[in-house]
């Protein structure tokens, strides 16, 4: 019994939009052949919520120019609480800056697709993140920095 309650426990408990814009600067872009150049952000933070949850935001930022001047400027912060209990301090990096940002990515996509669209440009779907390749990429460069 004392193993069950020592295990490690990981889960989603909510999903939500934490903060959600979209500005489009001046009308004039709709009067322009649309040929945008995107440029797209990704961060994700984590902040402890008691001992045993965290809550995991990904922001996904889009601005897209176009004929030299900002179209649009989209961006969502999807949020996720997670149950992490009895994980290993070595596994917790890995969990909130791949896996959860892997859970929450889908849910801003759609988010940012929707927005976009409801300013009247035609439909954005970002393409799928390895968050897992991100995540050992920054961990090959920090060590790198480290040596």
């Amino acid at each position: 019994m004392a193993d069950e309650q020592n295990a490690p426990q990981l889960g989603l408990e909510r999903i939500y939009v934490k903060d959600i814009s979209l500005e489009v600067p001046s009308a004039e872009v709709f009067t322009k052949e649309w040929q945008p150049e995107l440029d797209i952000g990704l961060t994700t933070t984590s902040s402890d919520l008691d001992e045993d949850h965290k809550e995991v935001v990904l922001t996904v930022s889009v601005t897209a120019k176009n004929a030299g001047s900002t179209a649009f400027i989209a961006e969502v912060q999807q949020a996720g609480i997670f149950l992490l209990r009895n994980i290993p301090e070595s596994d917790l990096p890995h969990l909130l800056n791949a896996y959860c940002p892997n859970v929450l990515f889908p849910y801003a996509r759609e988010v940012i697709s929707d927005i976009i669209a409801r300013g009247s440009f035609p439909q954005l779907l970002l393409a799928p993140v390895n968050f897992d390749q991100a995540f050992l990429q920054s961990q090959a460069q920090a060590e790198e920095g480290n040596a």
